[in-house]
């Protein structure tokens, strides 16, 4: 009789997915037996298990191991997405009690749903091996179409979260296509291996299977970072949607898909590198083309700031496409700087939003700066971060990205970025003007600062004045989460 051989469980390297799956387990049964009109106290229980499971994280730091026959790894790479992750579910929950006593929809299941889109995202960042990627998307995908349409009162959250679900379906039908023709075309899904039976066989782009492949999850990735064309979905699901799942949405999946689209193409398609090369500069420039240009024209602030979370994706293909460290670690340090300017943004759209997701038009923000000033400014550093304006953290973000495209020698693309990052300024600048040069027709009396809201504000401000002023020290730890 043939010995049962069981592998090796190496728990440590999924320590803070494991920490955090159970403690959204145990606010699911909190929120149950636990009676209360607030749902305060569950957010503040979803920040001790994400600072528990950050420091988890953390402590990997340059020790790399791997689990679960090699499917799960534990490196610098998955190691600095899952900060970004973190750090984004937590400035998320610290903005979502206010306005669910708001819109009257105090459900306390969002933060677990929150904790597990988390979880998500860090077995995406993790995974080294297609089927692992695609479990941590599914995870990642249901929690987010429940998080669209949590306002259960609202049509526009309806609609959101049905449209997020169908094309969300849809896309990721794709992507699992794709893997499964690299999977007939390879005989494996772990990605090393991949590379390596590519490269003993020479495989390249005449190999049919292997290429529709590569294409069918260029494709599934790039609706979930909403790569134009790609992107129709973006500006409804955004706008529909409570405001701090939009912030939470227009960061963190973002980032994961960015962290499996590299780890994916990079490990294990370096063949077809020539391929995929060309493919992304084409999405770059649409992306970053069709974002800003539909931007300009956007009235409600949200939709403005959904069309410019796709011009920024663009951005970001820009380093992807150079394929060198600079690009790369270009990416890493713009994802995290991006988090804090965008989900600092949507906080200040929270405060001076009304019930029922009005007061959200540009327009409604005249006079703001007057009557806020602290919160006026609070909203021009991230504005200014936004457009690629120095000393904010998103002008050295873009620097790297377009420095490593001239590095690789696509000098054109590098213009095309710069041409559409200055287009940027004129919607960005055009919110601080109704701030700053236009009557107020509100007092803004509803705007009250909570102390949530403070810490969320002070941490996003921080987190795009340091970087931009002192960015040795977090391009260096970029640069040490490379893979390449």
């Amino acid at each position: 009789m043939e010995n049962i051989v069981i592998p090796a469980i190496n728990l440590a390297v999924i320590a803070p997915e494991v920490i955090l799956s159970l403690f959204a387990l145990a606010l699911l049964l909190i929120n149950v037996f636990v009676k209360s009109e607030s749902k305060a106290y569950l957010g503040y229980l979803s920040i001790g298990g994400i600072i528990v499971s950050l420091f988890s994280a953390v402590s990997g730091w340059g020790c790399p191991a791997e689990a679960f026959s090699g499917t799960v790894v534990q490196d610098n790479f998955a190691i600095f997405f899952k900060v970004v992750f973190l750090i984004s579910a937590a400035m998320s929950i610290l903005i979502t009690d206010k306005y669910l006593e708001r819109e009257n929809c105090n459900h306390g299941e969002i933060y677990p749903l929150i904790l597990f889109s988390t979880v998500g995202m860090m077995f995406m960042a993790s995974g080294t091996d297609m089927m692992t990627i695609f479990l941590g998307l599914e995870l990642l995908s249901v929690s987010l179409y429940v998080l669209a349409g949590f306002n259960r009162n609202s049509i526009k959250s309806n609609e959101s979260g049905l449209k997020y679900f169908l094309l969300g379906s849809f896309s990721t039908g794709f992507l699992v296509y794709g893997m499964a023709l690299t999977y007939g075309a390879t005989g494996t899904t772990k990605l090393a291996k991949i590379a390596s039976y590519v490269a003993q066989t020479g495989m390249n782009s005449s190999n049919l299977l292997l290429l529709v492949g590569m294409l069918m999850m260029a494709t599934g990735f790039a609706f979930k970072i909403a790569a134009a064309p790609f992107h129709m979905w973006t500006p409804d699901v955004y706008e529909g949607a409570p405001t701090p799942v939009t912030a939470f949405m227009s960061v963190g999946p973002k980032a994961a898909g960015f962290a499996a689209f590299l780890r994916v193409f990079i490990v294990a398609l370096p063949a077809l590198k020539p391929e995929w090369t060309w493919l992304l500069w084409g999405l770059a420039v649409l992306t970053m083309t069709v974002g800003n240009i539909t931007a300009l024209y956007q009235q409600n602030i949200k939709r403005m700031l959904a069309y410019s979370s796709i011009a920024h994706a663009g951005y970001v293909l820009v380093g992807f496409t150079a394929g060198n460290a600079v690009g790369t670690a270009g990416i890493l340090f713009y994802m995290l700087s991006y988090a804090f300017m965008n989900i600092g943004a949507f906080a200040i759209i929270i405060l001076v939003g009304k019930k029922g997701e009005e007061n959200n038009n540009v327009s409604d923000y005249a006079g703001f700066g007057y009557k806020h000033p602290m919160l006026g400014v609070a909203m021009c550093i991230f504005l200014f971060s936004l457009a690629g304006i120095p000393p904010a953290a998103g002008f050295i973000g873009k620097f790297y990205l377009f420095s490593g495209a001239i590095q690789a020698g696509y000098i054109w693309l590098a213009v095309i970025g710069v041409l559409n990052s200055a287009a940027s300024v004129y919607y960005y600048l055009r919110v601080m003007v109704f701030m700053y040069f236009k009557d107020p027709t509100e007092e803004f009396s509803w705007v009250k600062l909570t102390p949530a809201f403070a810490l969320c504000l002070i941490i996003a401000v921080a987190g795009v004045m340091i970087p931009g002023v002192l960015p040795g020290v977090f391009l260096e730890l970029a640069q040490k989460a490379l893979f390449m």
